[in-house]
């Protein structure tokens, strides 16, 4: 999960930003229907798994020691919009 960001933090980044000269500009957030709960079935794991390259997997192997164990649903309020 990225980190957070605290309003402090943004400001300071903006300020920094701007006194370079680079042209900032805040998006809208996206609209988001959190009371839409998915209830679809989650995919099994190996087929997943199956979907990320294989060279990709071993670069994570190799690199972070990755095991893939579960599969889950992730909330939209930890998602980055």
């Amino acid at each position: 999960m990225p980190w957070a960001t605290d309003e402090s933090g943004e400001s300071a980044f903006l300020a920094d930003a701007k006194q370079r000269g680079e042209p900032v500009v805040r998006l809208p957030l996206p609209e988001r229907d959190d009371a839409a709960d998915d209830k679809t079935p989650l995919p099994p794991l190996a087929d997943l798994v199956a979907r990320i390259p294989a060279e990709t997997r071993e670069a994570l192997e190799e690199l972070f020691r990755v095991k893939f164990t579960t599969v889950q649903r992730v909330p939209a309020k930890y998602l980055k919009p």
